[in-house]
């Protein structure tokens, strides 16, 4: 059953990979018309808000393909069998290697994390400021990231 749960894992970070990488083709194809001089001022302004925007979804769906990855392996390791190269490549070992699914769980929470950061991200690009209270509300939201960052950083190194 466990073995189910990683080959499908591995086939939604497989999926999550393309889906991300065809959105960077799909990018690469709006480059062009904003760099043309004969570009309008303004056309150039909302070309340049969406490449942004294209540019938060496609970290998004990188991230997720991470967690896809991570979770899938993460199974295969506590559930069937260890990872012998895993075990013993210094550069993978920190990233791949489970001990119990509590560290799983953490690496997880930490990818999510990221992927909320990225959404939080994308929707304060799209949010119109119409007054003060629109950017108080912003400068709030902002300043709850970099403290949930904070406090993110603090939590791991006193950990380790």
């Amino acid at each position: 059953m466990m073995l189910a749960a990683v080959v499908a894992s591995l086939v939604v970070s497989v999926v999550m990979l393309w889906v991300a990488t065809v959105d960077v083709a799909y990018l690469l194809t709006q480059i062009p018309g904003y760099a043309s001089p004969s570009t309008p001022p303004d056309v150039r302004a909302h070309t340049h808000g969406v490449i942004v925007a294209r540019v938060a979804e496609i970290v998004d769906g990188y991230l997720f393909a991470a967690i896809m990855i991570i979770f899938g392996l993460g199974l295969y390791e506590l559930f069937i069998k260890r990872i012998s190269s895993v075990q013993h490549d210094e550069s993978t070992s920190h990233i791949l290697f489970v001990r119990d699914v509590d560290e799983l769980k953490e690496r997880l929470a930490k990818l999510v994390f990221l992927i909320l950061l990225v959404r939080y991200f994308e929707y304060a690009l799209d949010q119109p400021i119409n007054s003060t209270l629109d950017l108080l509300y912003l400068a709030i939201g902002i300043a709850l990231v970099a403290l949930s960052i904070f406090l993110t950083a603090r939590s791991g190194t006193q950990r380790g």
